[in-house]
Parts: C-alpha cells; sequence; structure tokens
C-alpha cells in the first residue's frame, strides 16, 4: 500500500473527531428545524454538488499537493455538510498544476496518486451515495500528448514542400493543422505548418468534425464510467469550434449520445461562459445542465440582488423567465446554478461596507435555493478570499490554521500570499454564526424540502425593494414558501389569507441571533434572514 494511504487513515480519524464537534456546535434556531428531518436521498440527477480542486483541497502525505486519498479523508466533512455529489477537476496526467492540458486520458496523474486510489474514492463515495463527476476536457489536449506529439514529428520529418499523407500518421487529422498563418493559430516547430491553440501553444485544439476523435472520447467516457465515475463536467464547450454554436452543439451532442448508451442515468454538466440566450441554446444538445453564469460572479444576478443593484422581484421572476428559456430547448432539462468556481474571484471579496459577513451568507443561500442541481465551490462555505490571478483563486483549503497542519496543501507555485478574513474550519465549526454553519444549513434545507431544487417558482406572492415572498412547488413533494429580507432591517411580510395554511417554520437560515417570527398571518425576518414556510 502506498505511504498516503495510512496517513489518509490518521486524517479519517482527525475528520471523525471534528464532525463530533459539528452536531453539538449548531445550536441556531436553525438546527432546531432541519436536524429533526431526514435528508431526502435523491434517485436521479437533482443533486448538490462541491466542486473540489484536488491540487488545493487535501494533502495525505506531506508532498503540500492534494490528491484523492486526502479526498476520502475528508467525505465525512463533505457527506455531512450535505453534498451528495462531487465534481473532481482534471486528475489525469498533465504538465501544469491545474492539469486542463491532458497527456494520457485513461490514467491519474502521479502527483494525485493511482487508479487503485480513485476506485477507493469511489467505493467510498457511493457508500455514502455521494455521486462522482470527472472534468472531461475535449476541447484540446496537451502539446505533450503522445498523439500531438507524434503528428509534429511526421510533419518536422516532411521534407520541404512535400504533401503529407494522412494514411501514414492519422493522428494529423486529430487536430487542426494548416499551412495558413492566422490568429488562435500556434507554429510547428521547424515547419512551416500550424496548429489551431485557441488557449494557447500547450493546448493544441481538437479536429471534433473526425470520427476517429469521436471514438476515442467516447472510449475515454466507457473506462471511467466503468471506473464508477456518474458522470462528467465538460470544459470550454462553447469553444469546440470558434463562433459556431451550432458546430459546438453538435459536438457537444454527438458525446452526450455516446454517454447515455454507455450509461443512461450519467449525468453531464457543461461549461459555456457566454450570453445566457447563447448558453441555453446547448441544451438542444441532450446534456443535462448548463452552467447558470448569468447567476454567477461579481457581476451576476446573485451579487447584483444582495448589493441592491437587482431587485428582489426581478431575481425572482428572472428564475421564473430563464424555466421558460431552457424548457424551450428541453423538456428534460435541469439547471446547473453556481455562483464561483476555479475561474471567478471569491465571493468573499465582492462586498464592501457594511454587513459584509451578512451579504456573503445571503448570497451564497440565494445560490442553493435555486432549481436544478447547485454547485459550491470548495472553500465558499469558510469565506475563503482568492482574486487575480488564476492561483489566488485556488488557494489551500482553510483546514487548519496551521499551514503544517495534516492535510493542509501548499498551494499552486505562484499564488500569492494573502490572509483568510473568516478562518479556518478547525475556527468556524465551534462558532454558530460562521459562514461555515449557514453554509451547512441552507444545503441541509435544500435535501429536507425537495422542491427547493426539484421545483420551479410558481408565484410571487409578496415583494418589496427590501423583500420577497415566492412559492416553490414540485409535484410528488411538499410545497414551500421562501421569504428573503435583502436588507439591514427587519421586515414584516403579509402572508395572503389564501395563503393561511402556510403557518409551519419549516426552516430558517439566520445572520444574527435574532428570531424569526412566524404569526398572526406575517412572517417577521431580521436583517438578511431567510424562512422556509410550509403547510401545518
Amino acid at each position: 500500500m502506498r505511504k498516503n494511504i495510512k496517513s489518509g487513515k490518521i486524517l479519517h480519524v482527525i475528520t471523525a473527531a471534528v464532525m463530533s464537534v459539528i452536531l453539538s456546535a449548531c445550536s441556531l434556531q436553525m438546527s432546531k428545524v432541519n436536524d429533526a428531518h431526514d435528508l431526502y436521498s435523491s434517485e436521479d440527477n437533482y443533486r448538490t454538488v462541491y466542486e473540489i480542486f484536488v491540487y488545493s483541497f487535501c494533502d495525505s502525505n506531506g508532498d503540500g499537493v492534494g490528491d484523492l486519498q486526502g479526498i476520502i479523508s475528508r467525505l465525512d466533512y463533505i457527506e455531512d455538510m450535505g453534498f451528495d455529489a462531487i465534481w473532481l477537476s482534471p486528475i489525469c496526467p498533465s504538465p501544469t498544476y491545474h492539469k486542463y492540458d491532458v497527456t494520457d486520458y485513461k490514467d491519474i496523474d502521479p502527483e494525485y496518486g493511482t487508479l487503485a486510489d480513485y476506485e477507493a474514492l469511489i467505493a467510498e463515495c457511493h457508500a455514502r451515495n455521494i455521486h462522482v463527476y470527472n472534468d472531461m476536457v475535449m476541447n484540446h489536449s496537451s502539446s505533450e500528448h503522445p498523439w500531438f506529439v507524434e503528428a509534429c514529428d511526421y510533419l518536422q520529418a516532411l521534407a520541404p514542400g512535400e504533401e503529407p499523407d494522412y494514411s501514414e500518421c492519422k493522428y494529423l487529422n486529430y487536430y487542426n493543422f494548416t499551412t495558413t498563418e492566422s490568429g488562435g493559430y500556434s507554429r510547428v516547430p521547424g515547419t512551416d505548418w500550424f496548429y489551431e491553440a485557441r488557449f494557447w501553444s500547450g493546448m493544441p485544439d481538437f479536429n471534433l468534425d473526425n470520427e476517429e476523435v469521436r471514438a476515442e472520447f467516447k472510449d475515454i467516457a466507457a473506462f471511467w464510467l466503468s471506473e464508477g465515475c456518474d458522470g462528467f463536467r465538460m470544459d470550454a464547450v462553447t469553444s469546440y469550434y470558434t463562433n459556431d454554436t451550432a458546430g459546438s452543439c453538435a459536438a457537444l451532442g454527438r458525446f452526450a449520445e455516446d454517454v447515455k448508451s454507455i450509461k443512461p442515468d450519467a449525468y453531464i454538466v457543461c461549461e459555456g461562459w457566454s450570453s445566457q440566450n447563447d448558453y441555453s441554446r446547448y441544451y438542444e444538445s441532450g446534456v443535462d445542465s448548463m452552467f447558470d453564469f448569468a447567476y454567477a460572479d461579481s457581476d451576476g444576478l446573485i451579487a447584483g440582488a444582495v448589493r441592491g443593484t437587482v431587485s428582489p422581484e426581478k431575481f425572482v421572476n428572472s428564475q421564473i423567465a430563464e424555466n421558460e428559456l431552457y424548457l424551450s430547448y428541453n423538456p428534460d432539462y435541469i439547471n446547473a446554478p453556481f455562483y464561483t468556481n476555479h475561474d471567478m474571484g471569491r465571493s468573499a471579496g465582492y462586498y464592501a461596507g457594511e454587513n459584509v459577513d451578512s451579504k456573503v451568507k445571503l448570497a451564497g443561500a440565494l445560490n442553493l435555493l435555486m432549481s436544478g442541481s447547485a454547485f459550491v465551490y470548495y472553500g465558499e462555505e469558510l469565506g475563503m478570499k482568492g482574486s487575480g490571478k488564476d492561483e489566488n483563486k485556488r488557494a489551500p483549503m482553510q483546514w487548519n490554521t496551521d499551514a503544517s497542519a495534516a492535510g493542509m496543501c501548499a498551494g499552486p507555485s505562484g499564488m500569492d500570499s494573502f490572509a483568510m478574513k473568516y478562518g479556518s474550519f478547525e475556527e468556524q465549526v465551534k462558532d454558530e454564526l460562521s459562514i461555515y454553519n449557514y453554509y451547512r444549513q441552507a444545503i441541509r434545507l435544500r435535501r429536507i424540502y425537495p422542491s427547493i431544487s426539484r421545483g420551479q417558482i410558481t408565484e410571487v406572492i409578496a415583494s418589496s425593494e427590501n423583500y420577497v415572498l415566492y412559492l416553490k412547488e414540485a409535484e410528488g413533494f411538499e410545497p414551500v414558501l421562501i421569504a428573503i429580507n435583502f436588507s439591514s432591517e427587519d421586515v414584516a411580510i403579509e402572508i395572503p389569507e389564501n395563503y393561511s395554511s402556510y403557518s409551519v417554520l419549516g426552516g430558517v437560515l439566520n445572520t444574527s441571533k435574532d428570531k424569526i417570527k412566524l404569526g398572526g398571518g406575517k412572517i417577521t425576518l431580521p436583517a438578511y434572514d431567510i424562512a422556509i414556510i410550509t403547510a401545518a
């Protein structure tokens, strides 16, 4: 057995001990409500997903780099938070720390472990009913991939002016080679040939028109599905063909068809960093989900609603409108709301002035109250900081205040040195009002009331510049009223007579120790608080 397995077991014991503290620490109004309920276990692809940037999450062997055994050691933490799926950043061999330039699509990068470690992770996750999604990079490979190296070697061996024979090197047709120099293309060293590489020269783009390339990726998908993978996060799907949505969508559809032919219930969620009107079209491909970029990042609808530049009513009505938009392309779509990811600045830096802590919490809840499979980037539940260069956005998970403590990662080379504002997990787990405990409560509410994730907003019942009250329903599940205070003052929201049966405070999200009150036909919310109301 590898040395890191032993370290992983030690971390597992440490984590289990810390988990015992968690249950005693959560004594807010919220915990009295949600700990009395079972968490709904989904049998389909409506889930709450934790994005793990493996390099920076948890180190099991002391080399400063996160790894698969490190993730295994933290599964108690992930399960207790309420996540029922994880998305792993690329885990295949690669020359870079981020590993989005793959050299072997059917193996594990040695920094992260072995295939045996991956199989152990799958087994441990499935034992907890946690699904595992791999990051699939189909737009490009590494320039060090054997396919590309062989193609370049062939071109470099040609005599000046000699035409290539594709039957002698099939990998020439795996990529987009040309003798015409243009933007987005890099030169094959020592030749007059160029190859498409829109991201950078180390990431040559695949020729996705080639049926052999399609067959390769079907085989790659089959390999990981046979290993126990439950689906794929597709990287950069809007870049498959430059400025060609129809072409990119068709390529994605071919991959989705291949995956579903192998495992019909495999989940496919896609990154299409573009306008909502553009990425919504990709639902025609037959994939399950598209990341909902309209709500994400510092200029998205979530941050706008928290800052007050987007009204509460507009924030809710935008969700009603997008449901109609997505349904027009795919009646079986599952939205994929998210707030931040590994390419975006951390949300703790989005707000300034007064009540920043409350705003950070509220924004996280707004994401988790949306329909579909909601995604949370590791460390957001701790209010981690990180902005500017990509390395800063992928800083080590703050398990401990001591950077040399078990499990702590060193972080990517070139990452700036900066202090975290809200403290480590070790500190926050003891604080009833921490961001950690707030996120845990929000995720549990999402799991207790499936109409939150599986339903749609059917009516805005009351709203003002400070608050909103709306109904969310899903067939076969208990409907809920959701009341949200977006302001720094207490608000009292009248509940109309036709909703008088909604008289049970099913769950609350407090940003302070002030109590939410329900009775007399109204709900009173302290600043930035949220209530879930159910029928008696």
